[in-house]
């Protein structure tokens, strides 16, 4: 079967699965991996640090794949942000990935370069504004995921259909993702493909440790600590405390401070850059796709196992059928 959507056309992969970025995750030999098993690649700009190891890093991540790949680069979460556009748009990248904060003059340097930008955030009314602005693909982020989160954001089967009824690019639905089932799903929602964090996190090739991998097979979504992590609302305290030092600290530490509020992590100011995040604390984070992770297989064995899932499922669906 073929899986030909809007998302791999624009993105020109196999299947319409799309690495989520990962902050202090994402490298070059991750996304190599991911490409290289039909779906689409993220290399983490603020994973590199300096341009020209981001530099180096695309050229490796070439050499690695003969399949395209993407470059996240987030405003407020990567160092040197305007010079590793530049190494972007020098090395031929032809996918720019930014995220969670406004990002149209990111977007704007990315298509008068004549290049295609993919946005993701987690409100319908961020996707609007950034599909306004030319983004060629909207990823949208509901609830059950983890990462940078926002106070606005719903489910994620409430997003995806009210999104696909308002938004004409590609739709890429993220939060939950993690088997075949909700492949689908989000596919019969209107989603052009699916965007899995988590999910990835939990494969041979992930570059955190495998006491991190261990627990997320172990987790179960009903987990309280999960639970209030991913679903419950921040602490109004402390939301209303973080929001007052917006004007009052730089942006990399604020947002950083902002997720932590999001997540319910009390010690929000003491945040760091991103960049400078602590690795324990970010390969920690897991989204509601722990639902479906009972096993640690290669990149190539998880999304051979989503396709080949989702294409018995549709074979056993009588109705569809003459």
């Amino acid at each position: 079967m073929r899986w030909k959507t809007k998302v791999t056309e624009l993105l020109d992969c196999e299947y319409p699965i799309v690495q989520g970025a990962l902050s202090r995750i994402g490298n070059w030999k991750f996304a190599a991996a991911v490409s290289n098993a039909g779906a689409h690649g993220c290399l983490t700009a603020a994973v590199s640090l300096t341009p020209d190891k981001l530099r180096d890093d695309i050229r490796r991540c070439r050499d690695a794949t003969d399949k395209p790949f993407s470059v996240n680069i987030t405003v407020g979460m990567c160092p040197d942000i305007d010079e590793m556009l530049e190494v972007c748009l020098a090395e031929d990248v032809e996918v720019i990935e930014t995220a969670v904060f406004n990002a149209d003059v990111i977007g704007k340097r990315v298509k008068d370069a004549g290049r295609k930008w993919v946005h993701k955030t987690a409100t319908i009314k961020h996707a609007l504004h950034a599909e306004q602005q030319g983004a060629d693909a909207l990823i949208l982020v509901g609830l059950e995921g983890i990462g940078f989160k926002n106070a606005a954001q719903l489910p994620t089967m409430t997003t995806i259909a009210w999104a696909t009824r308002q938004i004409k690019v590609p739709v890429i639905a993220a939060g939950g993702v993690g088997d075949a089932r909700t492949f689908l799903g989000a596919l019969g929602l209107g989603a052009d493909g699916v965007m899995m964090g988590t999910a990835f996190m939990a494969t041979q090739e992930c570059p955190i440790s495998e006491r991190f991998k261990q627990r997320m097979v172990e987790a179960d979504p009903d987990n309280p600590y999960l639970r209030n992590t991913v679903l419950a609302p921040p602490n109004p305290k402390d939301f209303e405390a973080v929001m007052q030092k917006r004007n009052e600290m730089p942006l990399e530490r604020w947002l950083t401070a902002l997720e932590r509020v999001m997540l319910k992590h009390d010690d929000w100011m003491l945040a760091p850059e991103m960049w400078n995040e602590d690795y324990d604390r970010i390969s920690s984070l897991m989204s509601f796709a722990v639902t479906y992770i009972d096993q640690i297989p290669t990149v190539k064995e998880f999304v051979d196992g989503i396709i080949c899932g989702a294409q018995d499922i549709l074979a056993g669906w009588e109705f569809l059928k003459k």
